[in-house]
């Protein structure tokens, strides 16, 4: 079995990077108390240095603090949706596996019907519903991000559903419901758990994608995906910060998580990590 010290690198470097992350987005726009709204002509453009750590956008605006700004509303959407998501495929997912018969084969053709149509085409029907907001943004996220979480429960129910605690419930006289809910819910937990937590970063990439082609948040608001698609002109005239940072704002995360995951999944499941190691 590997030694679970190899991991504390990746651990500590991922947490740390979340950690920053986070700290900044809860106390930058507080603490700093400036408009990221605020336009000044004067200064558009202007390179990084210790006035402006991540320089000026085409409007002078501080790109720093538009970054926080705009991670923060990433985030929000990303962890809203992941949640909702996540909540929908356990409970989808734990009823087709626990019931089984034409309740498993009903829910399945819905989540066949759904994976039919491609993420983002479906996102952009979604929020194409509604006007540009936050509130259409997660729920175009959450409608398309579900299916996944409900195969992984429905595999893991139905693999529990073999185990001689089940067995011994049902023999004792619990109802199905009774076993899916007191039993099979709880041990799939942690595997929905690792699953909420690596959609947070492709919830956030996703309302990136919608708000880059114009169909996500207003233009004027700040996120993650507005500071990249406002940045397209810049980078055509050889102004690269302010499509740099907004994308490494969408990287780390993405790779933080990524590492934190891979622990998680890890200590899930020790004899796959020991059978790597062989």
């Amino acid at each position: 079995m590997a030694d679970p010290r190899t991991h504390r690198p990746r651990l500590w470097s991922s947490a740390a990077t979340i950690g920053v992350l986070l700290l900044a987005v809860l106390l930058v726009p507080p603490l700093v108390q400036l408009d990221e709204q605020a336009v000044d002509l004067s200064r558009k453009l202007l390179p990084p240095s210790w006035e402006h750590p991540f320089g000026t956008d085409d409007l002078g605006r501080d790109l720093l603090l538009r970054c926080v700004y705009g991670l923060r509303i990433s985030l929000l959407v990303g962890l809203v949706a992941a949640l909702v998501a996540t909540v929908v495929g356990t409970a989808v997912g734990a009823a087709a596996g626990a019931l089984g018969g034409w309740t498993d084969r009903t829910l399945m053709r819905l989540v066949d019907a759904f994976s039919s149509v491609p993420h983002l085409l479906l996102g952009i029907f979604v929020v194409a519903l509604f006007r540009p907001g936050v509130w259409p943004v997660i729920a175009s996220v959450a409608v398309t991000h579900w299916l996944s979480t409900a195969r992984i429960v429905r595999s893991e129910v139905l693999s529990l559903r073999t185990r001689p605690f089940v067995d011994a419930a049902v023999s004792g006289g619990a109802t199905r419901w009774r076993v899916a809910v007191r039993h099979l819910l709880p041990a799939v937990l942690p595997q929905a758990g690792l699953a909420a937590v690596l959609m947070v970063p492709h919830a956030m990439w996703h309302e990136s994608a919608l708000s880059f082609l114009g169909l996500g948040l207003p233009s004027h608001q700040a996120s993650l995906g507005n500071l990249v698609q406002n940045a397209r002109s810049s980078l055509l005239t050889g102004h690269w910060w302010p499509t740099l940072f907004p994308g490494l704002l969408l990287i780390l995360p993405t790779l933080a998580v990524a590492g934190l995951a891979g622990v998680w999944r890890d200590r899930l499941n020790p004899r796959r990590r020991s059978e790597l190691t062989l």
